[in-house]
């Protein structure tokens, strides 16, 4: 044997490989073990694995509607920049300089003709292509080749209803295929007019030391938690029937980790609350000419009030008072859980508003928003101090050794009837109650897959 030889490993199995093999096992009884929450190298997997290969939401096009406008997002851990040229195309850069790596854009956001590097000064376009470089003679004798040296540019951009994904890997399904019933979800949102949705506003961004995946999870619909988690908001009447939760609610499994949860309204407050409760000044504006059947039931119904397009872009929308006793608004906000390392998010929330509606209208909704899901919104602050907790418990060497694995088992025994269903003919998946886990184990087990490298999990069809 060589000497190089004898340093080769001899296991067939990584530490990776075996959290992935417990994991596995443990879904098989509805549990989840702790050790995905809070760990080095399941988070470098993660964003090898997931976020570099999967369609990511980066912006939306309410945010960059000029030619010029940029604004810097993240996809992982990968800064980039989403801009609009001069031909009103949509590009989604690499953040690094291809000279040194220094970051050539140092904003949030703005608009720019070019990017310059702040450290040695070679120039971009809003096209990432490289179109200057200082002492160009004296430095290199000759222009460099753009195809060679121009900024990297994610492969694949797509949108829908204005929201722009990009994904790093050119080989990634078309992103309707890849959104399945999710977008069909997503055109009922924000689809009831010709106009669509805007932005109010630039996102909220703060640090929670939670992981991605549980915030992720809990808006897949984890409405078991509203009764106990919110009860203060009850007590100050800014919500009211929390308890209600489960028994009104309606899921919608999509497949490929896409999955929402809402709420039969016209059967809990009135056969009138139609369309998430909108006034009849907004609502009266809504074109639903476009909608299917089952559209049209579930917006006038059993419309979604949270939902997670994964693996990390997650939407809420309900009802509620800015202040206790205040005027009503329908809160429309969307969020993202960007992972910045083991047990810790950033998190990105945008509150969204129609187009047509007037300034007074927008920052009422707008304020609304901040008010229960703002950086110090009444929800806000329950949800983000409870899933640091499960961040903790991941990291727990105590929890590690013991093998400690969390609950998904809510409804094996129950009497709640939790079957597909059989009525349903839109895509996916429909549960009549909130009652079980089924939501959150979806999104646990394409997580699972991707991490194993078995690409998108098929579209959810009854009987899962």
């Amino acid at each position: 044997m060589t000497q190089t030889e004898s340093f080769r490993p001899t296991t067939v199995s990584t530490r990776l490989d075996e959290i992935l093999d417990k994991v596995e096992a443990a879904l098989e009884d509805d549990l989840v073990p702790v050790d995905i929450f809070n760990d080095q190298e399941v988070f470098e997997a993660e964003v090898d694995r997931i976020f570099t290969n999967n369609w990511v939401f980066v912006a939306h096009e309410s945010e960059i509607p000029n030619p010029g406008d940029f604004v810097q997002r993240r996809i992982g851990i990968d800064p980039v920049i989403v801009t609009r040229d001069g031909q009103g195309g949509i590009n989604v850069l690499s953040n690094y300089c291809r000279h040194r790596g220094t970051q050539v854009c140092q904003t949030d956001s703005g608009n720019s003709r070019f990017f310059k590097c702040p450290y040695h000064g070679w120039t971009y376009n809003s096209r990432g292509q490289l179109i200057g470089t200082p002492h160009l003679q004296d430095a290199y004798g000759e222009l460099l080749d753009p195809d060679d040296w121009s900024l990297m540019r994610a492969p694949k951009v797509d949108t829908r209803q204005g929201f722009i994904f990009a994904s790093l890997n050119a080989d990634v399904p078309p992103l309707e295929e890849y959104l399945g019933g999710a977008g069909w979800m997503l055109d009922a949102i924000v689809g009831l007019h010709p106009q669509g949705m805007r932005v109010a506003g630039p996102p909220d961004r703060y640090r929670v030391k939670a992981d991605w995946k549980t915030a992720a999870e809990n808006f897949s619909g984890d409405v078991y938690h509203l009764d106990v988690l919110h009860w203060g908001t009850e007590e100050i009447h800014v919500s009211q029937g929390l308890q209600m939760s489960c028994e009104i609610a309606r899921r919608y499994e999509f497949g490929n980790g896409h999955n929402f949860t809402g709420h039969a309204w016209t059967k809990a407050i009135h056969p009138g609350y139609v369309l998430w409760g909108y006034p009849e000044h907004i609502a009266s504006q809504f074109d639903l000419s476009g909608l299917d059947e089952a559209q049209l039931h579930v917006v006038n119904h059993e419309p979604p009030t949270v939902g997670t397009i994964f693996p990390n872009l997650s939407f809420i929308r309900f009802n509620t008072p800015a202040v206790p006793g205040g005027p009503m608004s329908v809160v429309t906000s969307f969020r993202q859980w960007q992972p910045i390392g083991p047990g810790e998010i950033e998190l990105w929330s945008w509150q969204f508003v129609w187009d047509f509606m007037s300034e007074e209208e927008i920052e009422q909704h707008y304020v609304t928003g901040e008010f229960v899901f703002g950086s110090a919104g009444v929800f806000e602050q329950d949800d983000t101090v409870a899933w640091e907790g499960i961040a903790k418990a991941g990291a727990s060497p105590w929890a590690r050794k013991a093998g400690m694995s969390l609950n998904f088992q809510q409804g094996r025994n129950s009497a709640v009837d939790q079957s597909p269903d059989p009525t349903w003919t839109g895509p996916g998946i429909k549960r009549n109650t909130g009652y079980g886990e089924h939501v959150q184990l979806a999104f646990y087990r394409h997580w699972l897959d991707v991490m194993r490298g078995e690409g998108a999990a098929p579209t959810a069809t009854e009987g899962n």
